[in-house]
């Protein structure tokens, strides 16, 4: 069994090396590895454990998936990271931990940038997505599929916030991505870059005052406990990534990346089917707990943003993505 302080052993250089001696003891018919920050019931971890027995039905058992959800092998890019040197095989990550290290997903990640969660689908699933799921094997991975993260927005423990005012001084975690991080400057708080797994404590000890996120993971990972507002911002909505180790994918045979490809795909439509279920029960479940809800000034918001975005639009791939993107139905 693959531990935690197992892989934490393996940095830098060292990294490597157990990705080429993982490789030579497991033949393609072993048990594929994937991992995922969120709990077991989450929607992400359900939708790669229905591709996982998918595959073990379609393969007679020849191929089986062993899940290690909740963290339980480090962060998001701790876990890209272990999968493009062949530790792992199968990483379930949000866009923002890994736009500094792939560029392409940036378009993505950008504020304001879908029109709402349908609109987002649309273009993951049609030709922009499949662009960018493809661009992800230049450093080591297979992108499989884009899964929901929903649209996210601020909460809090000090109060509601209706204006990017009355973000003065808030100190927001954020993903460690350059995107985010001025992104809520432009908003005029303080990012706070910290790990997805330290949000909880953090806001418990005041480390930080907020955090932003989809209704689902405040739910799941009772943060909702101690930060006490919502604030409807809706200011991003970039979606998550299942992405393969391309060294395990290549060496499946034709038939069975087919197979792998096949089913990350049907597993998108599980994955919302249960996501949609899942944000409806998780609002409903924090706004009983007594979170307080409002919904904030989104033009002042966007006009906040608007000179960070401009920005990060001065470079001509980005522009030409937001362009496709904003035409596309």
């Amino acid at each position: 069994m693959i531990t935690r302080r197992a892989l934490a052993a393996t940095g830098g250089l060292a990294l490597a090396g157990a990705g080429v001696a993982f490789a030579q003891q497991h033949s393609a018919g072993a048990a594929i590895t994937a991992v995922d920050v969120h709990p077991s019931d989450y929607p992400t971890v359900e939708a790669v454990r229905w591709m996982g027995e998918e595959v073990s039905r379609e393969t007679g058992g020849r191929i089986n998936f062993r899940l290690y959800p909740s963290g339980q092998l480090g962060s998001e890019t701790d876990t890209v990271n272990l999968a493009r040197f062949q530790v792992l095989d199968i990483a379930r990550v949000y866009l923002g931990a890994v736009n500094n290290m792939f560029p392409a997903t940036q378009p993505l990640a950008l504020p304001y940038v879908f029109r709402d969660e349908a609109h987002m689908r649309s273009v993951c699933d049609g030709a922009i997505g499949r662009e960018i799921l493809a661009a992800f094997e230049r450093r080591g991975l297979i992108g499989l599929a884009f899964y929901d993260s929903g649209m996210r927005s601020i909460y809090n423990a000090r109060g509601p916030i209706h204006t990017p005012d009355d973000m003065r001084g808030l100190k927001v975690r954020v993903p460690r991505a350059d995107i985010f991080m001025e992104m809520l400057d432009a908003m005029g708080a303080n990012s706070t870059p910290i790990p997805f797994g330290e949000v909880f404590t953090g806001l418990q000890t005041h480390l930080i005052d907020a955090a932003e996120n989809n209704w689902a993971t405040f739910q799941s990972t009772r943060q909702y406990e101690v930060a006490r507002y919502w604030s409807q911002t809706d200011h991003c909505c970039a979606p998550e990534a299942l992405l393969m180790s391309k060294a395990r994918y290549d060496a499946l045979s034709r038939a069975d990346q087919d197979l792998f490809r096949a089913k990350a795909t049907e597993s998108v439509a599980i994955m919302r089917g249960l996501w949609d279920a899942k944000q409806a029960a998780a609002r409903q479940t924090v706004l009983d707990a007594g979170v307080n809800y409002n919904e904030a000034d989104k033009d002042a918001f966007r006009r906040a943003v608007e000179p960070m975005k401009r920005r990060w639009l001065a470079n001509e791939n980005i522009a030409n993505t937001i362009r496709r993107i904003d035409a596309h139905a």
